[in-house]
């Protein structure tokens, strides 16, 4: 009786063994087909979106106080940051939270296009800083980054600042970002940046309410998650079913830019070598309550349309209230 009990118990622990590998397997496949969907799915815009709360925020107001205007930047009801010549035939708006794992994904995955067409002076971006994660998840992380990155722009390197926030993004729920010396400590990767009038700003909080201005204006603007991405106003997630890939915007780009001079006098500095995240970093989806991906708690709320070509910042909204994270495409070439 104890062999058979014994041998019941053995194969009792093979059977959870095999149990286990397969579920290991399955696993690992799991992750293989989000990396491929890192690299195939590209801009799922219409894809995974968060529910966008009304109360998110970093809190406060935007009329707390006179905002502050970062150098260049436009202000009103739809504070941007612009980068590229301002008077490029081509216009792309991005609405986005430094906290959110699809705009690092966009961004990743994109970025080597976007430089390239702003860096010829067929494109120029419009960004839109929010703060939906904090209001949603908790946290200052979503409010500082973006008042350092609006610092960075007073010192002409936006771009290359912007772009190692999201190279250097922690993950969703570690508000690593909250802590202004990490915030400090990033800056130190682009150079000429860390200098006593950046760290002043970056401590004060000079533009926090440019932010929330910012981010009152997403709330308004009808799209329902980060990244929102326009380009001459089109909602991109409306573009092949929101399955955009850099190849794809390129094309775009260059077709808005046909016959037309390319624009000058970028008004922010190029991106310095080595700052960019390469492709395929990104590896999350969107997370918003539609198309599957889950519910977990929105953090995105849509932004307004992009202009006209080489007007300037957010038009009217583009129709659509979806919103958007999912991971864009690297480049093919």
């Amino acid at each position: 009786m104890s062999q058979k009990n014994e041998e019941g118990k053995r194969s009792a622990r093979e059977r959870l063994q095999a149990q286990r590998e397969k579920e290991q397997a399955r696993a690992r496949r799991g992750r293989q087909a989000i990396v491929a969907g890192a690299v195939l799915v590209v801009l799922a815009i219409a894809g995974g979106i968060t529910a966008w709360v009304m109360s998110s925020g970093s809190g406060g107001s935007s009329s707390d106080n006179e905002t502050a205007l970062p150098k260049q930047a436009s202000g009103g009801d739809r504070p941007a940051v612009p980068v590229g010549a301002p008077n490029a035939p081509a216009t792309l708006t991005v609405w986005e939270d430094f906290r959110c794992p699809a705009c690092q994904q966009f961004e990743t995955g994109f970025r080597p296009v976007i430089h390239e067409l702003q860096d010829q002076g067929r494109l120029k971006s419009e960004y839109h800083l929010v703060t939906i994660i904090d209001g949603n998840a908790g946290g200052k992380g979503s409010l500082n980054a973006a008042n350092a990155a609006l610092c960075a722009q007073d010192a002409g390197r936006f771009r290359d600042y912007h772009d190692v926030l999201y190279a250097n993004q922690p993950p969703e729920q570690e508000d690593k970002f909250a802590d202004k010396k990490v915030l400090l400590q990033l800056a130190g990767k682009v150079k000429g940046l860390t200098t006593p009038a950046f760290t002043a700003c970056v401590n004060d909080g000079r533009y926090d309410a440019f932010v929330r201005r910012s981010n009152d204006a997403f709330a308004r603007s009808g799209y329902r998650g980060t990244p929102t991405v326009l380009l001459n106003g089109k909602d991109l997630s409306k573009v092949k079913g929101g399955r955009m890939t850099p190849a794809d915007l390129k094309q775009m780009v260059l077709d808005a830019a046909k016959g037309k001079q390319p624009g000058t006098g970028a008004p922010s500095a190029p991106a310095s070598p080595g700052h960019g995240g390469s492709s395929g970093h990104g590896t999350s989806s969107g997370h918003g309550a539609s198309s599957g991906h889950g519910a977990s708690r929105g953090h995105h709320a849509s932004p307004a349309a992009s202009a006209a070509p080489g007007t300037g910042a957010g038009a009217a909204p583009g129709s659509g209230t979806h919103a958007t994270h999912g991971a864009m495409a690297p480049p093919s070439s």
